[in-house]
């Protein structure tokens, strides 16, 4: 049993927003009390840190130098036990459009990778591509992009959790819709009717709202004025480089913060700097915070979760309780495990992670175990 003391707790209230809380938060690999520390429990002092629920990342490619789609398990594992780092403690590896036996291996890896013991837990699988609209492939391979069929991945449907489509190039009503399996709109040329259509048929998900998909224009709203125009749940990169602040600051007031998610999309070159990398088979060049490739067009991201969280906040002002909950909670309630995470609630899995006034990280817990770091 241990006993953490002096943090700044971040748990629900009795409407379920989270809020700043004293108290010893207690745990072994779930969460036992909250309150009192544990007489002889071992004694953890958070120092008056923030004290959240392990951060959720359900779109990320890669960091430390591996990528979902390196045909290596270890690389998957060095993944893995790379993100607790930045205080992610589960995430679904998000592969790319790429030939499909790539993508088969890649998923088969990470529905091996479910059952790591170290590092991030893996949820499952986000699949990007390689059903979308080559007019917005944006860092995507276009010789990989395929019409979308379904039947092409049904071997996988255990292990996948998102998938991205460009609704404009398939008949929504073959969409398919087994209660795991969350469609995303993305990649894509949709008008907003072809968005809303998509959409009202459960592709309720937008996939890094504003990049690779028709913008907000007064006359033609497309898939950004859908998103905004309906209760999809979006994607945002809130690293200053996909996504304007005041682009950030427009969401936040139009749509409800349960419907905002805050992702990487980061690939290998997180947490390496600047220099030479890799997406999808492509060259990606590295400077600063900006990853293009050789056509300029921006890639991945570099951004860590608690970067793009740090920088969400300071750009709505959302104060750090409220932007917690759009890397905890949201994403749990979206993949139907807020039972057993996504919160610090008696009886979820103790993952949680401490960081600081400035959102450095500087402890994570998974399943009451300590990461590495």
């Amino acid at each position: 049993m241990k006993s953490l003391i002096n943090g700044r707790l971040i748990v629900p209230d009795d409407d379920g927003n989270f809020k700043i809380y004293s108290g010893s938060l207690n745990f072994d690999e779930k969460i036992i009390s909250i309150g009192e520390p544990v007489d002889g429990a071992e004694i953890i002092d958070a120092e008056n840190n923030f004290v959240a629920p392990g951060f959720i990342n359900i779109h990320i490619h890669g960091a430390a130098g591996v990528d979902t789609m390196d045909d290596d398990l270890d690389a998957l594992k060095k993944f893995a036990e790379f993100l607790p780092s930045t205080g992610v403690t589960s995430f679904l590896p998000t592969t790319m459009t790429m030939p499909l036996e790539k993508i088969y291996r890649a998923l088969e890896r990470i529905r091996i990778g479910k059952n790591f013991s170290d590092g991030a837990k893996i949820l499952g699988a986000n699949v990007e591509g390689p059903f979308i609209n080559k007019k917005f492939k944006g860092a995507q391979a276009e010789e990989n992009i395929l019409p979308a069929d379904f039947e092409l991945f049904r071997n996988f449907f255990d292990v996948i959790k998102i998938m991205t489509i460009a609704p404009e190039t398939l008949n929504l009503s073959l969409v398919p819709n087994p209660s795991s399996l969350i469609i995303s709109i993305g990649h894509s040329a949709a008008t907003y009717e072809i968005a809303m259509a998509a959409i009202e048929r459960g592709a309720n998900h937008i996939t890094h709202l504003f990049n690779a998909q028709t913008g907000l224009h007064h006359r033609k709203p497309g898939i950004v004025g859908a998103a905004l125009d309906s209760n999809a749940i979006v994607e945002l990169i809130a690293d200053n480089v996909h996504v304007h602040p005041a682009a950030q600051r427009i969401v936040a007031k139009v749509k409800p913060r349960s419907e905002i998610i805050l992702i990487t999309d980061s690939f290998r070159a997180c947490g390496i700097g600047d220099g030479l990398s890799e997406l999808g088979g492509q060259k990606v060049f590295v400077k600063g915070n900006v990853a293009t490739l050789e056509d300029g067009t921006i890639a991945g991201s570099i951004a860590k979760m608690n970067d793009v969280l740090k920088n969400f906040c300071a750009n709505t002002k959302f104060d750090v309780a409220s932007g917690v909950e759009l890397v905890t909670k949201n994403p749990a309630v979206e993949l139907k495990i807020f039972d057993k995470a996504g919160s610090l609630e008696v009886g979820k899995a103790a993952d949680i992670t401490i960081f600081d006034d400035d959102f450095k990280i500087k402890k994570t817990f998974i399943n009451g175990k300590a990461a590495t770091f």
